[in-house]
């Protein structure tokens, strides 16, 4: 028996704030319906000795590990930089605001 009826589908409509016309109705009770029963297809396979997964296949991470490099000092930073103040890049200011 159909859990979605098409008054199921209109007050989810009303809740969702959705104007629904009596076509859409139609349409939607159905797909809706389907959309249910293979939920409950797939509650009856997982069963708690299957654990959950989001890919097939497990996944590894394929990045090196982090590690520290050369650094620049504040100076070599700073040295291209079209403007600098107290150590700091200079920008121009954003939001409207004066400089």
């Amino acid at each position: 028996m159909s859990e979605i009826t098409p008054d199921l589908v209109r007050h989810l409509g009303v809740l969702a704030r959705i104007q629904l016309s009596d076509e859409e109705v139609e349409r939607l009770t159905g797909q809706l319906d389907v959309i249910v029963d293979n939920i409950a297809k797939v509650s009856e396979v997982a069963t708690p000795d299957v654990p959950a997964t989001s890919h097939p296949i497990a996944l590894t991470n394929v990045f090196r590990a982090d590690t520290v490099g050369d650094q620049l000092s504040q100076a070599e930073v700073l040295a291209n930089a079209p403007d600098a103040a107290d150590g700091r890049f200079r920008v121009t200011a954003i939001l409207g605001e004066e400089q």
